[in-house]
């Protein structure tokens, strides 16, 4: 562990650290787009079956991936929000051709931020993704060195987070929201709550899990009885209570509990697992076994996890720890079809574990962490090989 935190001290700085993030996303992004002639819409995932529904609102010259009839193209949730943004873009809330509004409306955030770029055209809003992208992960990095106070060279591992990168490769919300919470926590220690509570209506419209971060800041400030906190804190709820009351009449087969057939306690392991054990006797040969298995590092990680919350001391980082907790129940409860089914929806589920754990680390150095350390830079390898080497080019034609 010593020797780890020698290297990470080694490039503990705001310019070694735009280094490595440069270095990182700039080699994986021009690594995907080689595969498709140096086109920057290959990252949002077009799929041919969705743009014939949105041909107004697409950039002529995108990669549009091919697919089976009525699969959408398999494309991927990047065009997702990029239409969304070309809706607000417009100044309408005309939901675009395709889109589970009773699903997809709710998360609203980085839409909304994407949408700013509209103002140069559709490819504005594919730019915007990038940018936003980037950009809020370094700002995020800066605020979370400060938040880490004598730990700040452990906000390395946040830029280099292979669950965050696995988002990345896909431009979906995942990294916008963890990013924009950082951020708000980094404003809520210097009691500036306009841009907290800004940033924190923000990440909670994004993805739900912003909640985990908000559950943890508002029981700290219960236990010291700080009720102007606790009001602050707690106010937050009503961004995304005023949108979703919006969707309700605006929406009628809009409803919260919609996001409840993503929830299945444990069966997306297990299934996952059972099919990991069939494919030793499938007779599918060894491509099938090594593609089976190309999860259970994530099974892995996910066992380690529970190490972060439930050793060291329960007196330090006790409300990170909750927060953390709820992560694990997120992952386990996460359903087959939706999450454990493909290997970029499970590895993504991670992303929201890592500045819990960073805020976890500073307040706690007794917690059993290595095993954790371990599988995160063995699944770093394998999504860098995975999004590089060993990466499948899809069926595609440009529009």
């Amino acid at each position: 562990m010593q020797k780890l935190e020698s290297l990470f001290r080694k490039v503990d700085s705001p310019l070694k650290g735009l280094i490595v993030l440069v270095s990182l996303y700039g080699f994986v992004t021009l690594a995907l787009w080689s595969r498709y002639e140096w086109n920057p819409s290959a990252m949002v995932n077009f799929g041919e079956e969705f743009i014939k529904k949105n041909e107004a609102e697409t950039p002529k010259g995108v990669i549009a991936f091919q697919g089976k009839e009525g699969d959408l193209g398999a494309g991927y949730d990047g065009q997702i929000f990029y239409y969304y943004s070309r809706s607000i873009s417009n100044l309408s809330l005309q939901w675009p051709e395709g889109f589970d509004a009773t699903y997809r409306a709710p998360r609203i955030g980085y839409p909304l931020l994407i949408s700013v770029w509209g103002i140069f055209g559709t490819w504005g809003n594919i730019a915007g993704m990038y940018v936003l992208s980037i950009s809020l992960l370094y700002l995020s990095y800066l605020a979370l060195r400060v938040l880490l106070k004598e730990k700040s060279h452990w906000a390395i591992l946040y830029l280099v987070s292979p669950f965050t990168l696995a988002s990345y490769s896909v431009l979906v919300s995942d990294t916008i929201m963890v990013s924009l919470i950082v951020l708000a926590i980094y404003f809520y220690e210097k009691e500036s709550y306009v841009p907290f509570y800004i940033l924190s209506g923000l990440a909670l419209v994004t993805k739900e899990p912003a909640l985990f971060y908000l559950f943890s800041l508002g029981l700290a400030a219960l236990s010291r009885k700080d009720v102007k906190k606790m009001l602050i804190v707690g106010s937050t709820l009503l961004v995304p209570f005023l949108w979703q009351t919006y969707l309700k009449y605006t929406l009628p087969n809009w409803t919260p509990t919609r996001l409840a057939v993503f929830m299945i306690p444990f069966e997306g392991i297990y299934k996952y697992l059972m099919e990991l054990g069939a494919s030793f006797m499938s007779g599918g040969g060894t491509k099938q076994i090594v593609r089976s298995f190309s999860k259970f590092p994530l099974v892995l990680q996910f066992l380690t996890m529970f190490l972060i919350p439930f050793t060291g001391s329960w007196k330090k980082g006790t409300f990170y720890k909750v927060g953390f907790s709820l992560v694990i129940l997120m992952v386990a409860i996460a359903n087959h079809y939706h999450f454990w089914s493909e290997y970029i929806n499970t590895i993504r589920l991670f992303t929201f574990a890592i500045p819990l754990y960073l805020f976890i680390k500073a307040e706690d150095e007794e917690i059993v962490d290595l095993p954790f350390l371990y599988l995160f830079g063995l699944n770093l390898i394998l999504i860098l090989a995975r999004l590089t080497l060993l990466y499948k080019v899809q069926d595609y034609v440009v529009r």
